[in-house]
Formats: C-alpha cells, sequence, structure tokens
C-alpha cells in the first residue's frame, strides 16, 4: 500500500485536480485507490460525489472505531473515499489536550491491512497546520502541485524545509515523490521559464509529464466526474494518464528531498 499526500501550502495549485484525476487513473490502471480528504472546504470529497459518512474524516480523529467504517464509495470505479466535512475546521480545538496529534491518522491506517488498498491519496489543506502535518506524518511519498507561476516557487522552498522538519522529528521515511508542474500554459514563456528554474532546483525530482492548461478540467467538478469519465479523449485526460504512469513506475531512487 503506497501512501502519498499531495501538498503544497499554496492555494490554486490543484492539488485536488491532481488527487481526483490520479486516483481516477490510477483505478484505470487496475489498482483499488483510497482518497482521504483532510481539506475543511471538501472539494475532493464533492468531485467525487462522496456516499458513506459525510464527516468521515473527522472521525478518524474523534473516534476509535476501525477506519473501515467512515470510507464511502465515489462516483468513480475503483476508487473509496473519506470524505471531508467543514467541521475539520475545528481540529486544532478539537483535540486540544490530546497527545501526539499529529500522528493520529499514522496510527489509524496503521491498523489497515496493507493489501486493502494499492494506493492511499491524501488531498490537504493549503496550509502547512495540523492536518497536513497528520499527512506528512503518515506518508511514505509526498506529491507536490506546482503551478508553473514565479511565485508558487518560495511556497515550494517553505514546504521543502518543512519537510526536512517532519523527517526528523515525525517521520524519518517521507520521501518526495516528484513535483508536478500543473495549469501548464505552454503558449507562454513565463511558464517555461518558471518549470526550467523547477528542473534546474530539483532536476529528476519534477515528473516528465506536464499538466497542461485546459478547461475540461475546470469544467469536469461541476459534473462530479473525473477528467477521463468527462472527456477521456481530451488532452488534460492524456496527461493525467501519464501522471499515473509516471507515478507507478517511479522508485526510492527518484525521491531523495534536496
Amino acid at each position: 500500500m503506497r501512501i502519498i499526500a499531495v501538498a503544497n501550502q499554496k492555494g490554486g495549485c490543484a492539488k485536488t485536480t491532481t488527487v481526483v484525476n490520479l486516483a481516477a487513473c490510477l483505478a484505470e490502471l487496475q489498482n483499488r485507490v483510497l482518497v482521504i480528504d483532510l481539506d475543511p472546504q471538501a472539494n475532493a470529497s464533492d468531485w467525487l460525489g462522496a456516499n458513506g459518512p459525510e464527516d468521515g474524516a473527522m472521525l478518524i480523529f474523534k473516534s476509535t472505531e476501525s477506519l473501515t467504517s467512515v470510507i464511502g464509495s465515489c462516483g468513480v470505479p475503483g476508487v473509496d473515499i473519506i470524505a471531508a466535512s467543514q467541521e475539520l475546521a475545528q481540529i486544532e480545538k478539537v483535540l486540544s489536550g490530546e497527545l501526539a496529534v499529529e500522528t493520529i491518522l499514522k496510527r489509524r491506517l496503521k491498523k489497515m491491512p496493507v493489501d486493502a488498498y494499492d494506493y492511499v491519496l491524501i488531498d490537504t489543506p493549503p496550509t502547512l497546520g495540523l492536518l497536513t502535518l497528520n499527512a506528512l506524518a503518515v506518508a511514505k511519498e509526498l506529491l507536490v502541485p506546482v503551478t508553473t507561476h514565479v511565485m508558487t516557487l518560495s511556497g515550494v522552498t517553505q514546504l521543502i524545509n518543512t519537510i526536512q522538519d517532519v523527517q526528523e522529528i515525525l517521520n524519518p521515511d517521507l520521501e518526495v515523490l516528484g513535483f508536478i508542474a500543473s495549469r501548464f500554459d505552454s503558449r507562454t514563456r513565463h511558464a517555461h521559464d518558471v518549470l526550467e528554474n523547477l528542473v534546474q532546483q530539483f532536476g529528476d525530482q519534477v515528473f516528465k509529464t506536464k499538466i497542461r492548461e485546459n478547461i475540461r478540467l475546470a469544467e469536469a467538478p461541476s459534473f462530479s466526474e473525473s477528467i477521463i469519465e468527462y472527456d477521456k479523449n481530451s488532452y488534460a485526460a492524456d496527461d493525467y494518464r501519464a501522471l499515473a504512469k509516471e507515478v507507478t513506475q517511479r522508485t526510492t531512487s527518484n525521491k531523495k528531498t534536496s
């Protein structure tokens, strides 16, 4: 079971878009996928049309019941989901006084059979608070969506510093799976310059796949469909299928932090 956190403290970096469509494409490759939505905005839960407990993610932290009791189905074959709710925004208050709150998700997932899923993808909020720390504490791999805009690079640097702290204190096994260029507009010189800068800084950790700008990606959530369901022949669908294949092929040798 590969546990992958998708995180970037900058908003608008296509974290949820990456989680939803990567999950669908991994499932298309005959993998069993669990999405854990830790973002109080619950965009991944809404997009996937989550069935099951509406506050499933919150119950991870509040309940001692088995994780299987909070897992629901969704509209994508092969994908299950633990849904988020706005209640997650109160997580720090709810867990006030509890011990080792950064590792609650890790302890809960440890009790799940290792062969229950092939992939667990964790969607995180655009902050480095308690929810994101829980994701980083349990994940073996971190996937970082980066929009090809110069302002996003400073956020990546801050995230790398956080990763190093997490590795030292909470999770020495956490490694960077890769950086994925998202919302890439190949028509602009600026996008190419930012991508080149990213490659210069992180080398092979940058995925060869790029997620190009596509209006179909913006339309798909309104229909609660992944891009491969909404428009399987679009180049956005091609991009996410390529990302899924690249994720399946990556090994630990690709995933060393800078």
